[in-house]
């Protein structure tokens, strides 16, 4: 049984149990820049979430939205003079590219909020004649390429009138329900054709020339932010789903915008039974953030780090946990990836060391049945991803200690390897095995083992540089000469 934290009741509860479903809904970008390693870990935390969920045969149907019509993609593309919906599709894609480069292969599809135009269209027109929305007469527009606004409306959503028929539903995902807070906590609180300033936008009427539009009954505009997300919930999940996820500062005011919006289309509560936010990560003192300035790319890390060390950084605090970025964490992170990929090299080249018998040892297999079931506890326990990766890390401890006793046989060897699997397929954090060792290479440091046996210590040493100069490394144990890639 897997239980996680909910942001709703506040209380860790049921989440899923093995031959159940999961409907999983957790929003993604808005396309008008490369993502950042703040962004990264809220993905990364929902694909390990998806991944373990699967790992014990939980059917998990993902979706993940794409905010590829927004101000800020419209802003950008006028100031270098390209169309909005290039500049989606630019960032679109280097989007897809860098979260697959980090192993993010969870999600079932991905949605963009210009895919379901239609359906956004249709969940305004239900709520406008359900009275929770109204439209307006659109704003007048200022500056250059300004539109006549005659004929056009704004559409906006009445916290009031759903307030009146959900009684203390607003606000209740983040605890902010005390009006005056909710007031001051309102976006757009300026826009002066509202009825109140806690009502938010559903559809824009179009302002200027340059502008992405769609025709509705309102005129030519485009979507709000907060109803495509319920938009594409609605189509691929219905009026209510089991797990919205997303990062902490969503909560308000667009995941408690998604739920009075489609509580109020439906009329069914609630709109989702579990809801999950990750942490922020810090820049020093200060949240990263594109609009502080402060933030590192993803693809710039995945120049330096390699994917397996950013995930082990990104999962080495629990999720709901503030994180610090560093590069020394990085660094740290890529070092233990290195020690992954130590442990599994030794175990091929012990594999492959077929003239040595090995001594069977069932203590070993024994140990690493008990480690699997210590990972699954964490994993099923909020996701407790340090802990797993603690329990990873004894496991190659006990792993390194066999293979120095050269206790390890074929039997022992495939456990290994599925236990390797297993927190691969979790955390997507294990390397692979790096190529065999060269036969030239195995024979050169046989030689050097032979001419140190007969004392020919200068010929051994000559046997070495050339080894060293192939790019690789013979060290001398206890229990044998240990090959390696420089």
């Amino acid at each position: 049984m897997v239980n996680a934290y909910n942001t709703r009741t506040k209380q860790v509860e049921h989440l899923a149990a093995p031959g159940e479903a999961i409907r999983m809904f957790v929003c993604g970008p808005t396309v008008y820049d490369y993502i950042h390693i703040g962004n990264a870990r809220t993905f990364v935390v929902f694909d390990v979430v998806a991944r373990a969920l699967r790992a014990q045969n939980i059917h998990v149907t993902y979706i993940q939205n794409i905010t590829d019509i927004d101000n800020k993609i419209i802003e950008r593309a006028h100031a270098e003079k390209k169309a909005a919906e290039d500049v989606a599709r630019m960032y679109t894609d280097a989007f897809l590219s860098d979260t697959r480069a980090l192993g993010i292969t969870s999600p079932t599809a991905y949605v963009r909020a210009t895919d379901v135009i239609t359906a956004i269209i249709q969940q305004i027109q239900t709520l406008i004649t359900k009275r929770y929305a109204y439209a307006v007469p659109a704003r007048k527009a200022e500056g250059h390429a300004a539109l006549d606004p005659t004929g056009l409306s704004d559409v906006y959503f009445d916290v009031r009138a759903y307030e009146a028929d959900f009684p203390h539903a607003y606000g209740s995902l983040s605890g902010q329900t005390d009006a005056k807070t909710l007031l001051e906590g309102a976006r757009g609180a300026l826009e002066e054709n509202k009825r109140s300033a806690r009502d938010f936008v559903l559809w824009k009427a179009k302002n200027y020339a340059y502008e992405p539009s769609w025709d509705s009954p309102w005129g030519n505009g485009r979507p709000g932010w907060h109803i495509e997300d319920t938009a594409i919930s609605e189509t691929y999940f219905g009026p209510q789903y089991d797990l919205h996820g997303g990062a902490q500062d969503l909560i308000f005011p667009h995941h408690e915008a998604e739920i009075a919006q489609q509580q109020a289309a439906s009329g069914k509560t609630p709109f989702v039974r579990h809801w999950m936010h990750a942490g922020f990560l810090h820049m020093g003192d200060e949240k990263m953030s594109k609009s502080l300035g402060n933030i590192v790319s993803l693809r710039a890390l995945l120049e330096k780090y390699s994917p397996q060390a950013i995930r082990l950084f990104l999962l080495g605090a629990h999720y709901r946990s503030p994180l610090t970025f560093s590069y020394e964490a990085l660094d740290a992170s890529e070092a233990a990836v290195a020690r992954m990929q130590e442990c599994l090299d030794r175990l091929v080249a012990q594999e492959e060391d077929t003239p040595h018998a090995h001594a069977h040892d069932a203590s070993i297999a024994h140990t690493l049945a008990q480690h699997h079931e210590a990972a699954l506890s964490a994993l099923n326990n909020d996701f407790d991803t340090p802990a797993v990766i603690a329990t990873l890390f004894e496991s190659i401890r006990a792993i390194n200690t066999a293979l120095d006793q050269r206790t390890i046989d074929m039997h022992s060897a495939q456990k290994v390897f599925q236990l390797f699997d297993f927190f691969d397929a979790v955390l997507g954090v294990i390397p692979r095995p790096s190529a065999p060792i060269p036969e030239d290479i195995r024979e050169l440091a046989e030689q050097r083992q032979e001419a140190k046996r007969a004392k020919a210590f200068t010929l051994a040493d000559e046997l070495r540089t050339t080894i060293l100069q192939k790019g690789y490394s013979v060290d001398d144990t206890p229990t044998g000469y240990r090959i390696k890639r420089k």
